[in-house]
C-alpha cells in the first residue's frame, strides 16, 4: 500500500533494510512476538469533518470514568496551580530550545538557574543539574556516576526497598552498561543494616542506593549509615519523592553524596505517564561528573547579572561512547514547570500540601484497620502520606469494589497487600467513601 505523505520512498526503505542486514519489514520485526503485532489494517473508520472528529473525541472523554486517585507508588495526584499552564503557554517558553547561544537565551538560562537553586535547597545538596527524564533514569545515572567515581570498587549496592520501577530500570541499565550491582535485602520493611554492613566489609562497593520513603511508604532511619558507607570508600545515593523533602530530613542532612528522584510530585499532572522530570543533585566535588546541564550566574562587561551554560554533557558535543546521558529539550520545559510550581507554593505551601496528605493518610489507615478487613503491614514503622495494608480479602477485589464507588483504591503489591497514597487532593468525602465501601465488603 502506497502512503503519499510518508517521507521514505521504496528506494529509501530498501537502502535502510540493506544496512540492517534484512530483506523485508517483516524480517526486521521478526523478534517481536506475532501476538503483539497488528495483523489487520488500522480501524480508522469513515472520513470525518473537523466538527465530527471533535465530537468523536469528546464522546470518548465523556465515557471515561473519573476516579478519586489513591494510587501512588512513585507517581501522585497533586495540586497544580491553574496559572502554570498559562505561563508555560507563552511562546518564549513553549518554543524554547537548548540555549546554545547565551546572549539570546537569558530567559531560558535564568529559569534553569532558578530551578537548580530550588532543587539544591530542597535536597540539601550543593549543586543540582537540569535535568533528566524521570526519577528511575536519574537513579540509573547516579549508579553510573558512583561506579565511575571509584575504579577499585566496581559494584553498586541498591536496597530491596526501592520501588520496583526504579529497581527494574537500574538493573536494565546495569546489564547493558556492564555495571556490577548487588541487592541489599530488606528486614521488616526497611533496608537491612546488617546486610549492608556485610557487603561493605567486602571492600568492593563503590556506591549505595537507598530510598526515602521506600516502596512500602516507610520513612527509613539512616542514622549512622553515611559514616559507614563513606568509611568503606563508597558514595551514598538517596532516592526521594521530591515534595516529601519539604517535610522529611533531606538527603544532604543524611550525609548523601547524590540525591536523585522524580519531581513529578511538584505539581506535574499524572497525564497517563508523562512527561515527568528526574532530578539529580550532588556535592560540589562531583559537579563535573553530573549528567545534564548546569547553568551559572555571572556578570557581563557592563556589570549586569547574566547567566551562562557552565557545564553540559551531551552527545552533540562529544563522542557517543563518552556520553553520560541523553538529555532533551523537553526537560527544560518540565524544569520550568517545577520552577513555577515551587515559586508559587513556597516553603510553607509545600509543607502544607504534605501536612494535608499526611493527616488524611493516617486517618484513613486508622479507619481501615477498624473495619477489620485491613491492617497496616508495618504498624511500627513511620510513614508520611503513603502506606501499605494487608487485606483479609483479595486486593484485586477491593480495587474492583472501590472502582465501582468512583475510587482508584491503590496499587496491589501482592494478592493480600494494597499500597495506598493520600495527597492534598483527596477530600473528606472521598476518604469516608473509601472506608464505607471497604466496610461493605464480604469477608
Amino acid at each position: 500500500m502506497s502512503h503519499r505523505y510518508f517521507p521514505h520512498t521504496e528506494e529509501d526503505k530498501r537502502v535502510m533494510l540493506e544496512k540492517c542486514g534484512v530483506d523485508s519489514i517483516d524480517e526486521l520485526f521478526a523478534d517481536i512476538p506475532a501476538q503483539l503485532r497488528l495483523s489487520r489494517p488500522y480501524a480508522l473508520g469513515k472520513p470525518m469533518s473537523e466538527v465530527e472528529v471533535r465530537a468523536f473525541f469528546r464522546s470518548l472523554t465523556d465515557s471515561c470514568s473519573h476516579l478519586a486517585c489513591f494510587a501512588g507508588n512513585g507517581h501522585y495526584d497533586r495540586y497544580t496551580p491553574a496559572v502554570i499552564p498559562h505561563i508555560l503557554s507563552r511562546s518564549e517558553f513553549l518554543t524554547s530550545y537548548t540555549p546554545y547561544q547565551p546572549e539570546i537565551s537569558q530567559g531560558t538560562l535564568q529559569y534553569i538557574f532558578e530551578y537548580q537553586t530550588m532543587m539544591a535547597r530542597l535536597t540539601g545538596m550543593e549543586i543540582s543539574n537540569a535535568s533528566l527524564y524521570d526519577g528511575a533514569t536519574a537513579t540509573a545515572e547516579a549508579m553510573f556516576l558512583a561506579a565511575a567515581n571509584s575504579r577499585k570498587r566496581q559494584r553498586v549496592a541498591y536496597s530491596a526497598t526501592l520501588s520496583d520501577a526504579v529497581k527494574e530500570t537500574i538493573c536494565t541499565y546495569a546489564r547493558y552498561h556492564g555495571t556490577n550491582i548487588v541487592e541489599i535485602p530488606e528486614a521488616d520493611g526497611v533496608t537491612s543494616v546488617d546486610a549492608l554492613r556485610s557487603l561493605l566489609s567486602d571492600g568492593n562497593i563503590g556506591g549505595v542506593i537507598l530510598p526515602q520513603p521506600n516502596r512500602h511508604g516507610i520513612v527509613e532511619d539512616f542514622t549512622g549509615l553515611s559514616d559507614m558507607i563513606h568509611g568503606a570508600g563508597a558514595l551514598l545515593i538517596i532516592n526521594s519523592i521530591a515534595i516529601d523533602l519539604a517535610t522529611l530530613r533531606s538527603p544532604g542532612e543524611w550525609g548523601a553524596d547524590i540525591a536523585v528522584g522524580d519531581a513529578q510530585s511538584l505539581g506535574i499532572p499524572l497525564s497517563f505517564g508523562g512527561p515527568y522530570l528526574g532530578y539529580v543533585a550532588a556535592s560540589k566535588s562531583l559537579m563535573r561528573k553530573l549528567p545534564g546541564r548546569i547553568v551559572g550566574a555571572t556578570a557581563d562587561a557592563s556589570g549586569q547579572r547574566t547567566f551562562v551554560l557552565t557545564l553540559q554533557a551531551r552527545e552533540q558535543h562529544i563522542r557517543r561512547e563518552k556520553a553520560t546521558s541523553n538529555i532533551c529539550s523537553n526537560q527544560g520545559l518540565m524544569a520550568l514547570y517545577v520552577t513555577i510550581y515551587m515559586s508559587l507554593m513556597g516553603d510553607e505551601g509545600l509543607r502544607q500540601a504534605n501536612s494535608l496528605g499526611a493527616a488524611g493518610a493516617h486517618w484513613l489507615a486508622r479507619e481501615l484497620e477498624l473495619t477489620g478487613k485491613m491492617r497496616l503491614a508495618y504498624p511500627d514503622r513511620p510513614f508520611l502520606n503513603e502506606f501499605e495494608m494487608t487485606t483479609s480479602v483479595d486486593a484485586r477485589e477491593i480495587i474492583d469494589a472501590l472502582a465501582g464507588a468512583g475510587i482508584l483504591a491503590g496499587v496491589a503489591t501482592a494478592p493480600d497487600r494494597l499500597l495506598i497514597a493520600v495527597t492534598e487532593m483527596r477530600t473528606p468525602e472521598e476518604l469516608n467513601r473509601y472506608v464505607e465501601t471497604v466496610k461493605a465488603l464480604q469477608s
